[in-house]
């Protein structure tokens, strides 16, 4: 395997949210993708929305980089694996650019990174010089590509913003523009597949960056940015026979198809812990919270996958253990409601004691009954007792990991309902470098072969821990 892999590479931060990452990360891979050149995109943190925008835009899975979650040597692995292969690598990064632990500002030094700073320039002109100043020198020996001011109002406008940075630090302004924006709801951004003219918008916004010094960088001029990628000590795991050509994105369409990866060790599939287990995967406008290594870490483990819609289908297809994801079952708890014949399937596959892991919007499913923000009620597939209710605060956030027998993995909450039930939890989360509590972190609630908690799991942080939840009769330990 090559020792050291060099291709352009970018950091895309900010100041704080909502200051237009996501928009410009999109715009820009697509901008280069249609173009013919390979783009590949990665997000930083455990974000599923956002990596549905740039799968489309570039053609290709996004997975997510967080030093915690993710580890390092992933971060470094799945780098080095597309600088083989790509004309450009972009990572767009979390909240504000020095937020959070870790920070896009640690990943952006840990492996180099340029920094392209975009900031919200309505309403400001010589602050727009001050912020950018102050991202690149808040800490010693940031990488740093420059700045582009995002939600411009007019020609005059952006030529005050230029004038308040250094001449090689402008790369831009793009002014405001409806036809680009990405809509949003109360998790994040609309799920790209579910947006109608969802590549009209990335046209529009790779348009807009064309008119953009940014834009208009060709391939020698990206070389300026050009980052040196060590191979990993380990190199990334594949599913058994060969190259990883058969890997989707959850979000994007079927199509499009994963990087190749360095190759595995030499294990047989027999000798796989989840061979000859098939494993049931819920993907659809429901339950579509799902992270494209999870779906490789059972590949490589052994299982093989099938997909479904408890929205539309009307029976499980056949497997030997269930995951059902996050994702929005409390926009769609009427059509949850109205499928019995699904409900019939599943309640068989549980009291058939096979195993089922559940997420999040996937765990919500599973109780009696759903309260939306209305006050309507919904009966849901009456697996745990108990009921779910939406609100309109915030009830759970951050960085997570449950310990199990096998291992620890990791992973992140963030949801907007509560749990009310009779249930006592057969073990907590914690936050990280913590140990479990009875009055902080997430209950995962157990009955029988059924687990199903608000915690979202990265599968490769430990897959002793996936062949555990996956396999029957194995029960959850604190």
């Amino acid at each position: 395997m090559q020792t050291t892999a060099t291709c352009p590479a970018i950091l895309i931060a900010a100041p704080a949210s909502g200051q237009g990452k996501t928009t410009v990360t999109s715009a820009l891979a697509r901008l280069h993708t249609r173009q013919g050149r390979r783009v590949r995109v990665f997000k930083c943190g455990p974000d599923f929305l956002d990596p549905c925008w740039h799968a489309l835009a570039s053609g290709a899975p996004v997975y997510q980089m967080d030093l915690w979650m993710t580890g390092e040597a992933d971060c470094r692995a799945r780098l080095h694996a597309a600088a083989l292969e790509a004309d450009l690598i972009i990572v767009e990064g979390v909240m504000g650019l020095f937020d959070g632990e870790p920070s896009a500002a640690d990943l952006a030094q840990r492996f180099g990174l340029p920094v392209l700073a975009v900031v919200d320039a309505s309403g400001m002109v010589g602050t727009f010089g001050a912020l950018a100043f102050g991202l690149q020198h808040y800490r010693a020996d940031m990488p740093w590509a420059g700045v582009l001011a995002n939600r411009v109002a007019n020609v005059r406008h952006a030529g005050m913003l230029q004038a308040s940075v250094a001449p090689e630090q402008w790369l831009g302004a793009v002014l405001r523009n409806a036809t680009m924006a990405l809509p949003k709801r109360h998790l994040g951004l609309t799920v790209a597949t579910e947006v109608v003219d969802a590549m009209e918008r990335l046209d529009a916004a790779a348009d807009a960056l064309a008119t953009t010094p940014l834009g208009q960088m060709t391939l020698e001029d990206l070389q300026r940015w050009a980052v040196d990628f060590v191979a990993p000590e380990i190199p990334l795991p594949m599913a058994p026979g060969g190259w990883a050509a058969e890997r989707s994105a959850a979000c994007p369409p079927t199509a499009l198809r994963s990087p190749p990866l360095p190759p595995q060790n030499a294990l047989t599939p027999s000798h796989l812990p989840l061979f000859g287990t098939t494993v049931a995967v819920a993907r659809d406008a429901a339950f579509c919270f799902i992270y494209a290594a999870n779906l490789d870490t059972l590949r490589v483990l052994g299982a093989e996958l099938v997909f479904f819609s408890p929205l539309a289908d009307a029976a499980l297809p056949v497997c030997d253990a269930l995951w059902i994801p996050g994702g929005y079952p409390e926009l769609h708890a009427e059509t949850i409601a109205a499928n019995k014949a699904f409900k019939n399937s599943l309640t068989a596959h549980v009291a058939a004691g096979k195993p089922v892991w559940a997420e999040c919007g996937g765990m919500m499913a599973l109780f009696d009954t759903l309260v939306t923000l209305d006050g309507q009620r919904h009966a849901q597939w009456g697996v745990l007792p108990g009921e779910v209710t939406m609100q309109k605060l915030l009830a759970g956030l951050g960085p997570q990991q449950l310990a199990l027998e096998s291992g620890t993995l990791r992973g992140h909450t963030f949801h907007y309902s509560t749990t009310a039930t009779p249930l006592q939890p057969a073990v907590r989360t914690s936050r990280p470098h913590t140990e479990p509590s009875d009055d902080a972190g997430e209950a995962v609630w157990q009955v029988g072969g059924v687990r199903a908690s608000y915690f979202h799991a990265w599968f490769p942080s430990c897959p002793e821990a996936v062949v555990e939840l996956f396999t029957a009769s194995v029960e959850v330990t604190a």
